[in-house]
C-alpha cells in the first residue's frame, strides 16, 4: 500500500487560483450526537488524480466527506488546505477550491434548471465583479457536458431522480473548483449514465487537470476510473493505493464481508470483483 503522508504540506501561502492543492486530514474524528463515525483518521489526497472511497454503509464515507469539505466540524485532529487549516480559510476562498456534491442536496421550491446551475457559478461574484459571459459561458458548458441543456427551463420538481443528479452535478462542474468531492454520484442514474458520468469526471481530471475525490458503492467502477482506492471499515482507513493492490479477495472480504473472487477486468484489466454467493449444485 502507498502511504502518501510521507508527502510534505506546502508552506507557500494559499492561493485560491492555484491548480495544485494538498488537502489533508490529520488525526480526523468526525461524528454525530455524540457518536464518532470517524475516528483518528490520516488522509492525503493525491493531488491530480481521481481517489475513490469504498467501504459498507454506515462505515463512514459520507462523513470523512463532509468533514474535508468543512461541512462537519472535527470532534479532534483537523482538515488541512495547502498547509493551513481548513478552519482558518475564508468560506468564499475554500468555495472557489474546492466543490462539494453532498449525498441528499436540497434544491428551493420551484427553482429551474438553468437557475440551480447558476448557483453553481455565486463563489466567482463578489462586490466588484458582477454576472458576465464568462459565467454565462460555465452554465452552458456544464449543462451540455451533463446532457442536461433541454431541461435548463423545467423546474427541479419535474424531473427524474436521474435527471435531478445530472442537474446536482452541473451545478458543481458550473463552480469550475480544482478539486471535486462527490458522494455516490451515480445514484439515481442507469448503468449508461453512470457510465457517462464516470466518463465526464474522468475528463476533468485527465484533459482539465482537476482532482476528483467520490465516493462510490460498485467496486468493478471504482477500479476502473480511480487511481487512488481508500477502502475504509468501521471509520478507519483498512487499506488504499492503486486498485490493484487494494480490491483484492481478502480486502473485500475484511470490508464488505463478500467471499468473492478478484479477476482482470476483460476491457481494463482493472481488478473486477465475481462475488461467489450461494453456490448451487
Amino acid at each position: 500500500m502507498t502511504d502518501l503522508d510521507t508527502q510534505a504540506p506546502s508552506e507557500a501561502p494559499a492561493d485560491p487560483q492555484s491548480r495544485h492543492h494538498d488537502l489533508r486530514a490529520r488525526g480526523l474524528t468526525l461524528g454525530y450526537a455524540g457518536v464518532d463515525i470517524v475516528h483518528e483518521l490520516d488522509l492525503v489526497v493525491p493531488d491530480g488524480l481521481v481517489t475513490v472511497v469504498v467501504g459498507a454503509n454506515g462505515c463512514g464515507k459520507s462523513t470523512l466527506l463532509r468533514g474535508l469539505a468543512r461541512l462537519l466540524k472535527p470532534r479532534a485532529g483537523g482538515v488541512e488546505l495547502d498547509g493551513r487549516p481548513l478552519k482558518e480559510w475564508a468560506s468564499a476562498d475554500i468555495a472557489r477550491v474546492m466543490g462539494l456534491l453532498p449525498q441528499n442536496p436540497v434544491a428551493p421550491d420551484g427553482i429551474t434548471v438553468a437557475d440551480l446551475v447558476s448557483r453553481g457559478r455565486y463563489p466567482h461574484q463578489g462586490w466588484f465583479r458582477r454576472w458576465s459571459a464568462e459565467d454565462d459561458a460555465a452554465v452552458e458548458v456544464a449543462l451540455a457536458a451533463t446532457h442536461t441543456t433541454e431541461l435548463a427551463g423545467r423546474t427541479l420538481a419535474e424531473l427524474s431522480g436521474g435527471q435531478r443528479q445530472r442537474v446536482w452535478v452541473a451545478m458543481v462542474l458550473a463552480q469550475d473548483t480544482d478539486l471535486v468531492l462527490l458522494d455516490e454520484p451515480t445514484t439515481f442514474l442507469d448503468i449508461s449514465h453512470q457510465v457517462d458520468l464516470l466518463d465526464l469526471l474522468d475528463d476533468l481530471n485527465h484533459v482539465h487537470g482537476k482532482t476528483v475525490v467520490m465516493v462510490l458503492h460498485d467496486l468493478n467502477l471504482a477500479c476502473r476510473y480511480a487511481h487512488h482506492i481508500v477502502a475504509m471499515k468501521e471509520g478507519r482507513v483498512v487499506a488504499q493505493g492503486a486498485p490493484k493492490d487494494v480490491i483484492t479477495a481478502e480486502v473485500v472480504d475484511d470490508v464488505f464481508g463478500l467471499p468473492c473472487r478478484v479477476v482482470p477486468d476483460p476491457v481494463t484489466g482493472t481488478p473486477l470483483v465475481v462475488p461467489l454467493g450461494r453456490q448451487r449444485g
